[in-house]
């Protein structure tokens, strides 16, 4: 309790404490490790001497964190459900887009912004949610982070049933597409380049020998699920 009323009231870091207490409805004891939850690996960074001070740790463990509860969630919301649609619908939640969409929900982007050097990406959104998740599991525990999670993320800012009728996954699309009508289809790497201090990656698909759409982003799967889409609308435009 009197570390929490340091960190609010007279810590250096007590603007940083204000925000998350507005945004998580707690103020951290642990200030400094939820700080580094928003330094992305984009940003050079030194901390007390160590260089390359990131939140790419935290969000490792943020991701594995989410994607367990997340699917717990559903083995449960859903009791007679099969594999495949509680694998769909969380890979619909956990995914890049729909984490940086929640992070801006949320309003990480207000602290983002004070330590991102250059524009904001949404992608560094998402990475600081998953972060952000698992520097609550590290100050207080696997059930505490389940239950945050469950109601202070996924009742209060997904529309689950909505979900249900939502299908946006390109790539499954595309390759259904192209086994009902006969294609041979691949997902082929072209380039993998640096941008603002990270990969990013350039994926084709090629159909039948050619390559017919493309696709960049900073990670592979999303750059597929770009060049998918795009691939669909040459294709047929029914087909999405």
């Amino acid at each position: 309790m009197v570390l929490r009323f340091y960190n609010y009231y007279i810590s250096s870091d007590k603007d940083l404490a204000k925000k998350l207490k507005s945004i998580l409805g707690f103020t951290p004891r642990r200030l400094n490790l939820f700080k580094l939850a928003f330094y992305h690996k984009s940003m050079k960074n030194v901390n007390d001497g160590i260089e390359d001070y990131n939140n790419e740790r935290l969000e490792y463990l943020g991701d594995a964190l989410l994607s367990t509860i997340v699917a717990d969630y559903l083995f449960k919301k859903y009791p007679n459900k099969d594999e495949g649609f509680l694998t769909k619908m969380r890979s619909k939640i956990v995914k890049r887009k729909s984490l940086n969409a929640l992070a801006e929900q949320m309003g990480l982007d207000l602290i983002l912004s004070s330590y991102s050097q250059g524009k904001l990406s949404s992608a560094m959104m998402g990475n600081a949610l998953e972060a952000l998740i698992g520097a609550i599991y590290l100050e207080y525990g696997y059930k505490f982070t389940k239950k945050y999670v469950v109601k202070q993320i996924l009742r209060e800012y997904i529309n689950i049933h909505n979900l249900e009728t939502i299908d946006d996954n390109h790539k499954s699309k595309l390759l259904e597409y192209c086994q009902k009508h006969g294609h041979n289809v691949d997902f082929r790497l072209i380039n993998k380049y640096k941008h603002d201090k990270r990969d990013r990656f350039k994926v084709a698909i090629v159909l039948n020998g050619s390559e017919v759409a493309y696709g960049d982003d900073f990670n592979k799967k999303s750059a597929e699920q770009t060049a998918s889409k795009r691939a669909l609308i040459e294709l047929e435009p029914l087909a999405t």
